[in-house]
């Protein structure tokens, strides 16, 4: 689910540079490094507002999109549009975009508020009109009280707190996020997401935040664009993304650990009759896939349910751990394919078990799908 909703906003409003500003639009981005295509056609429209997850694994392509989008990178192909201005030739810093990295990358011999307002000064805005805007910043991210320490004077959480105070002080039309609470640990992790969303909310600039967590990416995100291979594989909604991911690969991505391949036995209304992993069970569930077609079952642990007898995937469980109301193992397959699956009672290594595939949250694709 989302976060939205419960994350407690911060007082005050940082209004953004340049009123309605923010849309943006990525048209056919390429960028090669010799040979190897890092993006291979990028096509994307952020709307002004909207808080946009790149999210994919090491090497899919998110953080060079996220370079070539602030101007770090240089493009081999394609244009970058801020509400229909070509931007693509300007400098970063012409950009006027807001950037929080991975690493804080704040000025330690800089107090806070030197470091907040290190933009400002670069921009030649007075000093009164800085203070203010200063001043507002830090109560955003609720540091005004730690204005006059140094960055080393500062938590993990704290720092990247000031991170965000110095991206957003200049009121910029959009603000890049490349991974920025990785070096937080998980509790901090979970405060900062609360804070970066209601952060977002209040400034109303657009935000583009790239993460290889999709639990970051489901909390956080109006719209998700999950990537591999330099392209974009699909985008939607967090609802759209965890319940009907469209390939393969989005749904390992998203999940679903477990991969089966099998067959369409028999199928009619409502109802599909599977064999797979040895064994022939039927989904309360339709398919448009014919009979005899080469399918792929995609299912989450959660969903894979273990029992000792019925119809289902006989398997013999490799290991399992107790994590609180349930029990989450792995278990093994006739021909050693893994599963996946949550037992609501202790199972033990060695035994057979019956797997139940949940038919309203099993996805069934084409064998040859990727």
């Amino acid at each position: 689910m989302n976060a939205h909703s419960t994350a407690v906003k911060p007082s005050g409003r940082l209004a953004t540079s340049q009123a309605g500003s923010g849309r943006l639009e990525l048209r056919g981005l390429r960028r090669s490094f010799g040979s190897y295509h890092a993006l291979a056609g990028i096509d994307l429209t952020v709307e002004k507002g909207e808080f946009i997850a790149l999210l994919g694994p090491s090497g899919c392509g998110k953080s060079t999109a996220l370079n070539c989008i602030a101007g770090l990178l240089p493009l081999t192909g394609g244009e970058i549009r801020l509400d229909d201005r070509r931007i693509n030739e300007l400098q970063p810093e012409e950009r006027g975009f807001g950037m929080v990295f991975q690493s804080y990358a704040l000025f330690p011999h800089m107090t806070i508020r030197k470091n907040v307002g290190f933009g400002l000064t670069m921009q030649g805005v007075a000093k009164a009109e800085a203070e203010k805007r200063i001043d507002r910043a830090l109560d955003l991210v609720r540091l005004r009280e730690q204005g006059d320490k140094l960055p080393g004077q500062l938590s993990g959480g704290q720092q990247q707190r000031v991170a965000i105070a110095r991206a957003i002080v200049i009121r910029p039309p959009l603000v890049l996020m490349d991974e920025p609470l990785s070096n937080l640990d998980a509790k901090l992790r979970l405060e900062m997401r609360a804070e970066i969303r209601a952060i977002h909310d209040a400034i109303g600039s657009t935000t583009i935040y790239v993460t290889h967590d999709q639990d970051e990416a489901l909390s956080l995100a109006d719209r998700i664009v999950v990537m591999s291979g330099g392209v974009i594989r699909q985008t939607g909604t967090p609802e759209d993304l965890y319940e009907r991911p469209n390939h393969l690969d989005v749904a390992d991505f998203m999940g679903f650990r477990t991969r089966i391949e099998g067959r369409v036995a028999d199928h009619g209304v409502g109802r599909t009759t599977i064999e797979a992993g040895g064994s022939r069970f039927v989904l309360h569930r339709s398919t448009e896939l014919a009979q005899g077609a080469d399918i792929v079952l995609s299912i989450r642990p959660e969903d894979l349910v273990a029992e000792r007898s019925g119809d289902g995937l006989r398997a013999v469980v490799r290991s399992s751990e107790y994590r609180g109301r349930a029990y989450f193992g792995v278990a093994v397959l006739p021909g050693d394919a893994l599963a996946y699956f949550r037992s609501d009672t202790p199972v033990a290594n060695g035994e057979t078990i019956v797997l139940s595939p949940d038919p309203q949250r099993t996805l069934i694709f084409a064998g040859d799908a990727r």
